[in-house]
């Protein structure tokens, strides 16, 4: 198994502790939506997805096929995709400031952004 054999160390793989870091970021997020009473229903849904990315990645570690692998870091990308979609609706519903959304969102980038780059990197046809 090429891709996953030599590949993953949780503690040094930007991939691991990027998307764990933005769940735990979307963790306080909830929570301070939530606790402040200012909204539930967008904030529970980013918390599902943002939450997901790392589990995702996590299950892509132990992969027990290369197909298995990509299958895992596809869903990892989409659940990112989806956590952004409602951080904008969450940011232009001014539920969250600019300076709270400009900082999760480039988090966020920066997930998406290593999840297609390990995707293009290492697929195989």
């Amino acid at each position: 198994m090429g891709v996953v054999m030599g590949y993953w160390d949780d503690k040094n793989n930007a991939v691991v502790t990027k998307s764990k870091a933005f769940a735990l970021r979307i963790i306080g997020m909830y929570k301070h939506l939530t606790r402040n009473k200012i909204e539930y229903v967008i904030a529970k849904q980013a918390l599902r997805s943002g939450t997901s990315i790392g589990a995702n990645v996590r299950e892509a570690h132990r992969g027990q096929t290369d197909p298995d692998f990509y299958a895992k870091m596809n869903i990892a990308l989409k659940e990112a995709d989806e956590t952004a979609y409602w951080l904008e609706l969450l940011h232009e519903g001014e539920f969250i400031d600019d300076e709270s959304f400009n900082s999760i969102y480039k988090d966020c980038d920066e997930v998406i952004c290593l999840l297609v780059s390990i995707l293009k990197n290492n697929y195989k046809k």
